[in-house]
């Protein structure tokens, strides 16, 4: 490398820069970075023109650093421009993603499994498993709602009561622990709430409290499940339920029942009760029968069955029973928590074997074959 030649050059180099448009400092700028490039490049590949080599590798370097200054000043400029920092809006479209899944063009039945499949993020087993149909059967049903709104506009929301109808489902699949979704879900119900003057979604809400009151007490240290009546009712939690059977008091004073409400007023009755024993079972049966004309569906009246085997005793909660589908989810856990009660422990004890072996998840499994292997051992003694 020739340094004696690199500094008979500079002068001439930066002369040129400046005459063609360059502050001096800039043009310095430029030949250093073309001197240091020379360095490195010119004992390998020595140019045949040393001096227009400089010329050209510092004109360069010359722009380069005017468009990156140009840039730097363009962004602070616009930094200048923004607004004062302060809180940022919130923007959470979910509830709107709700009524839009909710399209008028599809069934109230399709627009719920679409919705909790694509908003609510459950999973095509626990969609069925709500509504009591083969995988099989919800799975088509969730590609035939696809396929039903693959080419439509969503600028159409659906009703009120399809999106009540998600929440809820919602809800009840994060309430059973397999996802945790509960929370989300008052959220939003409350939000809608906020919005629209309903006593549904009145109801739901308060439903949702009261539900949730109760959940740190569902469930022991070990992950087994506490029946209601087992559970400690200290632990509740006496704020939401306040806040739950106010919003629904509220609801129920329009005068326009609906099931969300119906479901509610159960719900209330069990958190205001002290104990187990003290709970207005009579009640319960009254609300469950406007439930059942609300309805009609066979779950409520497999519920219904349980309150009226409390109120009536377990003989009249067996022939309530005796009327609806023994292939009903829970028929098996119900006949035989009524046969137990009716002092018939050897039936009870093969009714909670057959529950368990049809149960739909782990915890509630495990704590139908105790309640067998307890009764079991009763009768052993």
């Amino acid at each position: 490398m020739n340094e004696a030649l690199l500094r008979s050059l500079t002068p001439s180099v930066l002369g040129i820069l400046v005459r063609r448009g360059a502050d001096f400092a800039a043009a310095e700028d430029a030949v250093q970075d073309a001197l240091v490039e020379a360095v490195r490049v010119w004992p390998a590949d020595p140019p045949r023109d040393p001096k227009g080599w400089l010329v050209t590798v510092a004109w360069r370097r010359f722009l380069d650093a005017t468009r990156a200054d140009a840039a730097r000043r363009r962004r602070e400029d616009l930094v200048d421009e923004e607004p004062a920092p302060g809180p940022a809006p919130t923007v959470d479209d979910t509830l709107q993603l709700y009524f839009l899944c909710a399209h008028p063009s599809l069934t109230p039945s399709s627009a719920v499994a679409l919705t909790l499949r694509a908003v609510g993020g459950l999973t095509t087993r626990q969609i069925a498993h709500a509504y009591l149909v083969p995988e099989a059967t919800m799975a088509q049903r969730i590609s035939r709602a696809k396929r039903t709104v693959s080419g439509v506009r969503f600028d159409q929301p659906g009703d009120v009561a399809t999106v009540l109808r998600v929440l809820y489902l919602v809800f009840n699949e994060g309430y059973s622990g397999d996802v945790d979704l509960a929370a989300e879900a008052i959220r939003l119900t409350r939000q809608l709430a906020a919005a629209i003057d309903h006593p549904e979604v009145a109801g739901l809400l308060a439903l949702m409290l009261l539900h949730h009151a109760r959940r740190t007490t569902r469930t022991a240290p070990d992950g087994s499940l506490v029946p209601l009546a087992e559970q400690d009712r200290a632990r509740w939690d006496t704020t939401s339920i306040a806040e739950g059977v106010e919003i629904l008091q509220a609801a129920l004073a329009r005068d326009r029942l609906g099931e969300f409400q119906a479901q509610a007023a159960i719900a209330a009755l069990h958190a205001d009760a002290p104990t187990a024993e003290e709970t207005d079972w009579v009640q319960i049966v009254e609300w469950y029968d406007e439930l059942a004309r609300l309805t009609d569906s066979p779950v409520v009246r497999l519920n219904r069955a349980v309150a009226v085997g409390e109120a009536d005793g377990p003989r009249a909660g067996l022939a309530a029973l005796a009327a609806l589908n023994d292939s009903l989810p829970r028929h098996a856990a119900v006949a035989a928590y009524l046969h137990e009660r009716d002092g018939d422990l050897a039936t009870a004890a093969r009714l909670y074997a057959e529950a368990a072996h049809k149960a739909p998840n782990l915890a509630e499994r495990d704590h139908l074959t105790r309640q067998a292997a307890r009764l079991n051992a009763r009768r052993c003694r």
